[in-house]
């Protein structure tokens, strides 16, 4: 074994948690004499890599930072001014530094256990109030993916609550970002529907639509009155959605006094900068009778165990895994951290603020339309918010785009002799200056003194109702007091900045601050994703190379960095798959096998790219049946399309029979589509291309390092094999894609592209010792496993008697012997400092448990000792010696009140509760709440900031 620990600066010394001697020591436990056999045991030799990945040689720390400098400077930072949904915005630094650059906030797991995420799930319950209020919506989720997903999203909710005029027709106004189309004609040609794009004035309603979709203000910054529209829409038995600028909504009369259905649209002009396309908090906010149709999460309020005011993420019966085939959205993970940020910046700024700011943009658009038009050149539209379409004609679009080159500014070109100017808070004096030379050609004087008080729209038009009368939107406003709120949220929120989170299956490991701090530099941060990919070249670059990394990882030969998370990897991959078999002239094939332990994004991913799903049933030790695959799929030879199969198993293991798995669908015709959410037992000692695999997704928050942020952002890229790089996905401003796209899959051409840096300097920094993440990975796994096997059995072990990279442990007996069940573990943990394993997936009453390479023993040894004294508390309930109902176990977590309360009737100490072991003593993390009641908090949904009385 490599001893990459002897030179200081090489990065993977402080990636990986162990160091040889507890190598060492950890291998003695599990009784194997070195790595080197462990793996060989473990991984099946059938389909080992031997060769060597071309990957560069791994730089430190230092390095890479001076790197990535050298790239930030290549990126030309003009001023960009061409909107379509990015605008520039200020970031309060209080915000930057106490969130966005934070570990405390940006390291969080997604809030499954709600009683040590108070903080987050407020933020979160802040952002959702703010949008109901700005879009005048009685419900919202808090967060989707980007406004153009969001708008398909919205399209999927309204024909899932509009069947009853059988349409699966469509209406879109062509006024509508070009992104924002090309999504919703993606998803809606998988699903078979009809998607008709006009001006809503041409709309013929004869055709039975059973909803439509209109922007407001439109992409070109027309403000429209749609009320007889919407009027006529509704009278035709459909629904109708509106796409929202949310900071326009602070003058303009809000989409839900317009008759509104549904409004979606991005938070990030609310304090995420552009980041050359995201991550950004998009939302869809809808009345109160389509809250069991509204994809994503929607945090509640309820109560603990005590009475307390808690809250939680509601409706959780929706989500994929219990839906599965039957769900209308493959959604399973927000924008978490950039709609913290945005909800911070409302807080920040309140809604005086926000008026404020929106009313400057304004005056500032209206002052550069009189000067345009005191120049010569003509307005199209009268009425507007930031967006001027300024008619300069065909004969002069080259001289202003020379014009804009030599100013370093960008326009929003329409090609036809049309420009659009979009202002943000950022723009000053001179800008607009430059502006206007650049589009007149020579220096005008403009009067800032002049006033231009009032909107560019008619009164019926301006917002006359208040928003974000909350409290909690006018309570922060020093810097002080909101850099005490920020960090009183963060102390109620359990992250990797306090212990090890174990979750199986989402791979909680080091996000080194090395990797975070590019994503902030302004040369990175700044940049608006429609810019000339020449203005960009740091990005491209990388871009490059990491498409590159990711090709030798897998041994694929095309990527496609675009999908925003992994269920989008996941239905990107899949409609690759049917467009394959359409341009084979097999468009008949529309079966997707899938083994029943697969999570539930898989079967609903399959849905929403228009397949039929058949579950392949899964042996006793969690193997996928061969002979049932090998039965279902002979059976439907005729019409099979794909395969959907996780490696190693959802199980944890290593399936031997993976090969022949691949073999059988390819023999009936199908491909073979790998869920990626266990790469990390795979970098360097297998290829999915290798073994058999057509396409896979990769989850860069897992594998490759990106923090899961509370609960996102992530990036779901796909990786495909040669006869499927014509179909990876396109983009209608930026080219790219193969010569048979599928069509779009996210609102920017590279999503979340910011984010990309951080996987790009992961790999960058270990190099060739990439392969060690994964040995130490599979290393770790074990040695919980073979810890805890005499306490908590393993269910699943490979053929030779290892697992993967992760363990299942049984805790069903505990329900059966002593009345535990597996969520009281759960909570019980957080008692003993640590966030649950996975709970109840892929098999109910168990965990997951994933310790990743990143973890030192001693870390993983205070966790199994935390598991092993929770089994002596269970023994204690067997014997008698603890009470059936009131118990540790029961009772948990023990917050802080409860054990200082004057009386306390439980029959063990108040020290068994809360300082259960001798760590705790040194530093103990106290959940904010009790155990939540979460039927009553699904039977009584509150969604928005309750009044303070609430909390008293």
């Amino acid at each position: 074994m490599e001893d990459w620990s002897k030179n200081s600066f090489e990065f993977a010394r402080r990636h990986l948690g162990p160091d040889p001697r507890q190598v060492e020591q950890m291998l003695a436990a599990v009784g194997e004499k070195s790595l080197d056999n462990l793996i060989d045991s473990a991984v099946p030799t059938a389909i080992r890599f031997r060769g060597q990945m071309d990957l560069a040689d791994a730089v430190s720390e230092y390095e890479l930072l001076n790197i990535l400098r050298d790239l930030a400077a290549a990126n030309e930072g003009f001023r960009s001014f061409i909107g379509m949904g990015y605008t520039g915005c200020i970031t309060p630094p209080v915000i930057q530094r106490n969130i966005l650059e934070n570990p405390g906030w940006y390291t969080q797991y997604t809030p499954y256990q709600s009683e040590i995420a108070q903080g987050r799930l407020e933020a979160l319950l802040n952002f959702q109030t703010m949008i109901c209020e700005l879009t005048g919506m009685e419900l919202s989720n808090a967060s989707l993916l980007d406004e153009a997903t969001a708008a398909a999203e919205a399209m999927a909710m309204l024909f899932a609550v509009q069947r009853k005029n059988n349409s699966i027709r469509f209406f879109v106004d062509e006024r509508c970002h070009p992104q924002t189309i090309a999504v919703v004609v993606a998803r809606a040609q998988a699903r078979g529907w009809q998607v008709d794009i006009a001006h809503c004035e041409e709309c013929d309603l004869s055709r039975g639509y059973f909803g439509a979709l209109v922007q407001y203000p439109c992409s070109d910054g027309e403000v429209v009155d749609y009320r007889s529209f919407v009027e006529a829409i509704h009278s035709s038995g459909a629904l109708i959605a509106f796409a929202s600028d949310p900071l326009a909504l602070c003058l303009l009369k809000p989409p839900g006094e317009l008759g509104a259905d549904a409004v979606v649209g991005s938070a990030q002009r609310f304090g995420m900068p552009m980041g050359y396309g995201g991550p950004h908090a998009a939302f869809l906010a809808v009345r109160t009778e389509y809250k069991r149709q509204l994809p994503g999460r929607v945090i509640g309020v309820s109560r603990d165990a005590r009475g307390k005011v808690a809250l939680r993420m509601a409706l959780q019966t929706r989500e994929q895994h219990i839906r599965r085939e039957n769900a209308t959205s493959n959604i399973c993970t927000a924008q978490v951290l950039p709609a913290v940020v945005s909800s911070m910046y409302g807080l920040y700024h309140g809604p005086d603020g926000l008026r404020r700011i929106a009313s400057g943009i304004h005056a500032s658009t209206r002052m550069l339309a009189q000067a345009i038009e005191d120049s010569g050149l003509s307005i199209r539209h009268r009425a507007y918010f930031d967006t001027l379409r300024v008619e300069v004609g065909v004969n002069k679009r080259d001289q202003v785009l020379l014009r804009s080159r030599d100013r370093r500014i960008n326009l929003r070109d329409f090609g036809d002799g049309d420009f659009a100017i979009t202002l943000d808070e950022t723009a000053g004096i001179d800008d607009i200056q430059t502006i206007l030379f650049v589009l007149v050609g020579r220096e005008i004087a403009i009067d800032f003194s002049t006033g231009h008080e009032g909107h560019s729209w008619g009164k019926q038009l301006s917002r006359q109702s208040p928003f974000m009368q909350h409290p909690v939107f006018s309570q922060h406003r020093s810097e002080t007091q909101m850099l005490r709120y920020i960090h009183l949220l963060q102390s109620r929120d359990l992250s990797l900045t306090h212990s090890m989170i174990p979750l199986g299956s989402c791979t909680m490991k080091l996000n080194a601050t090395a990797e975070m701090m590019p994503i902030t530099w302004p040369a990175f941060a700044n940049l608006h994703p429609f810019v000339d990919p020449q203005q960009a070249k740091g990005y491209q670059q990388i871009f490059t190379e990491l498409v590159h990394m990711l090709r030798e990882i897998t041994g694929f030969a095309g990527v496609s960095l675009q999908p925003n998370a992994g269920s989008q990897g996941e239905y990107a991959g899949l409609l690759v798959i049917r467009r394959f078999h359409r341009e084979c002239g097999e468009s008949e094939r529309d079966i997707c096998l899938i083994p029943a332990s697969a999570h539930g994004t898989n079967p609903a991913s399959a849905v929403m790219a228009g397949m039929r799903v058949v579950v392949i049933a899964c042996d006793d030790n969690g193997n996928i049946d061969v002979a049932d695959l090998r039965t279902k799929a002979t059976e439907h030879a005729e019409e099979l399309a794909a395969l959907m199969v996780t490696y190693p198993s959802t199980h944890g293991v290593f399936e031997q029979e993976i090969r022949t798995v691949c073999q059988i669908v390819h023999e009936n015709g199908g491909q073979v589509y790998m869920d990626g959410a266990n790469m990390n037992a795979l970098v360097g000692l297998c290829r999915p291309a290798d073994i058999g695999m057509d396409v896979c997704h990769l989850n860069l928050h897992k594998t490759f390092c990106i923090p899961h942020g509370g609960g996102g952002p992530g990036m779901g890229p796909i990786a495909v094999a040669e006869h499927l790089v014509d179909f990876l996905p396109s983009h209608p401003i930026v080219e790219m894609g193969g010569n048979r796209a599928i069509g779009s899959i996210a609102a920017a051409p590279w999503s979340s592209a910011v984010i990309l840096l951080i996987s790009w300097s992961y790999i960058k920094m270990m190099g060739s010792h990439l392969v060690e993440s994964t040995r130490i990975a599979i290393l770790n796994a074990n040695y919980i496993a073979r810890r805890l096997d005499a306490y908590f059995p393993v269910l699943y072990k490979g053929a030779t008697g290892w697992v993967a990279h992760e363990c299942i442990i049984d805790l069903r007996w505990c329900k059966r012997d002593a009345g535990i069940t597996v969520e009281d573990v759960a909570k019980r943990l957080i008692d003993y400092g640590f966030h649950a394993p996975t709970v109840s997936f892929p098999v109910p009453g168990t965990m997951m448990v994933e310790p990743t390479e990143s973890e030192s023993i001693d870390e993983m040894d205070r966790f199994c000792e935390a598991m092993i004294a929770i089994r002596k508390e269970i023994n204690e309930i067997i014997t008698g010696q603890a009470d059936r109902d009131n118990n540790p176990l029961k009772n948990a977590p023990h917050t802080l009140d409860m054990v200082l309360a004057l009386e306390w009737d439980k029959p063990y100490s108040r020290e068994k509760a809360a300082l259960p072991a001798p760590w705790l003593a040194e530093h103990k993390f106290w959940p904010h709440v009790a155990r939540l009641d979460n039927a009553q908090g699904d039977r009584n949904l509150v969604c928005s900031c309750p009044p303070l009385e609430a909390y008293m």
